[in-house]
This record gives structure tokens, sequence and C-alpha cells, in this order.
């Protein structure tokens, strides 16, 4: 079971990544690419449920939000980990 969960919190840990990778390709144009304003929309499904929540801040925090909303996922995942190993 440990395994697993490792698994599962290094595969979020790299899809974040990859989606913060790919949010800074899109939104200043590295690389030669276009600049494209859903370049973000990868990291929507990774922070679910507390983009959902967004809406209660004021609008300038908005971007700021929902580039940390998946790391609230990915510390809840090492933590429930964590109590699921240690009850154990």
């Amino acid at each position: 079971m440990n395994r697993i969960l490792l698994a599962v919190l290094v595969l979020f840990a790299m899809a974040y990544a990859f989606a913060l990778a790919i949010l800074a390709i899109g939104t200043f144009g590295l690389f030669g690419q276009e600049r494209d304003p859903l370049s973000g929309v990868f990291l929507m499904p990774l922070g679910l449920p507390w983009n959902l929540m967004l809406t209660f801040f004021p609008d300038a925090l908005g971007p700021w939000l929902a580039l940390t909303t998946p790391a609230i996922n990915l510390a809840l995942i090492y933590v429930i980990g964590r109590l699921l190993v240690r009850s154990r």
C-alpha cells in the first residue's frame, strides 16, 4: 500500500509540474509558441474542488489562487497517505 500511495503522489506532482510548465509556455510565449490564454486549462481539473470556491475571493487573487489549488490536493494526498500508512 505504501508504494501505491507514493506512486499516486509522484504522478500527481508530475502532472502538476507539467500543467505549470504548459501554463508558463503558453502565457509567456516561450520556445517560439504563440501566446495562448487557455494554457491554464490543465490546472483546472487538478485543483478541483477548490477551484469552485474561488468565487468567494476578489478577482485580483483569482489567477494566483488557481495556480495553488492543485498544491492543496497534493498536500491532502500526502497527509492522507501518511495517516493511512501510520494506522497500519
